[in-house]
């Protein structure tokens, strides 16, 4: 055989090999979740590439992920309820357990046809949340998936949609706001209704003969460090396997530049519709200390 054919041969290994080790290193729903309640309104797919959550008016569903993380980067795509969705809320946070839990949110507030739903951020650290931020998206969330990322580090909290970053929170202890940073936290996600407050304020209520509403996920991935294992930091992505080190640890230190913080002036400015840093009627005493601050 001529060296120019073994090394074909050799590309063609490598380039199997390479294929091999993405498929298996692919978030899989199977393997990586555990069904919280709903029973059959959970349904796994594609060999657990593919999840739905449906809510009829018995009952919601959701699922958790097997593992806790103490700091990492998630990744998952989600298409939201189609048509009249008000009163449902779809949810997919990050959460420690107990009183003094913490937690990260992203909340999907449904709306009537034709009006946008509601992005609803939230951060709990030592058990106190009440840091509200919410959005309206610059697209459709029902016609496409979208990916929805947490970037969780010592320092701060950054929200992505589509990459595109929404929100910070960063690590402020040293002016006595807590930070979650000691808890390992759970990915959660549930679709459930929720028409007593989720479309406004609770005026719009369910359209049952609407049911069942359906949720659906794909592609997740956990760059994360995974408490309780022998070895802490585990990749679940389908990034070629060369550049899993790179991926792994751009998230430990990742912050903003000038153009990320760009972005976030962008989406502040153009779908910011409430922040509780602006709500002045809520703390008639001065704004909490985070706020004072940066947000970069």
């Amino acid at each position: 055989m001529s060296s120019s054919k073994v090394s074909m041969v050799l590309l063609l290994s490598l380039f199997i090999a390479s294929i091999l080790a993405m498929t298996a290193l692919a978030g899989n729903f199977f393997q990586d979740f555990d069904i919280t309640f709903g029973d059959q309104r959970v349904k796994i797919l594609e060999g657990g590439k593919f999840l739905t959550l449906n809510l009829d008016q018995y009952s919601g569903s959701g699922f958790k992920s097997k593992n806790e993380y103490l700091f990492g980067r998630i990744d998952m795509q989600i298409k939201l309820v189609p048509g009249n969705s008000a009163g449902t809320v779809t949810t997919y946070y990050l959460s420690s357990e107990g009183p003094t839990h913490d937690e990260i949110d992203f909340e999907f507030l449904g709306n009537s046809s034709g009006d946008p739903y509601t992005l609803h951020t939230n951060v709990f650290s030592q058990g106190k949340g009440d840091r509200e931020q919410q959005f309206h998206l610059w697209f459709d969330p029902t016609k496409a998936f979208h990916t929805y990322s947490f970037v969780w580090n010592s320092k701060r909290i950054i929200f992505f949609v589509d990459n595109i970053p929404i929100r910070v929170f960063n690590n402020l202890e040293s002016f006595g706001v807590p930070f979650p940073k000691n808890q390992p936290m759970r990915i959660y996600s549930s679709l459930w209704n929720a028409d007593d407050w989720a479309t406004q304020g609770g005026r719009v209520k369910t359209d049952w003969t609407q049911a069942p509403f359906t949720a659906s996920y794909r592609n997740f991935k956990a760059n994360a460090c995974a408490a309780g294992s022998s070895s802490s930091c585990i990749v679940s992505t389908t990034a070629s396997t060369n550049s899993l080190t790179d991926q792994q640890s751009a998230w430990q230190t990742q912050t903003l530049d000038a153009a990320g913080r760009n972005r976030l002036r962008w989406v502040q400015h153009k779908f910011m519709v409430y922040n509780y840093c602006s709500d002045l009627k809520r703390f008639p005493q001065g704004v909490p200390a985070e706020c004072k601050q940066s947000r970069f």
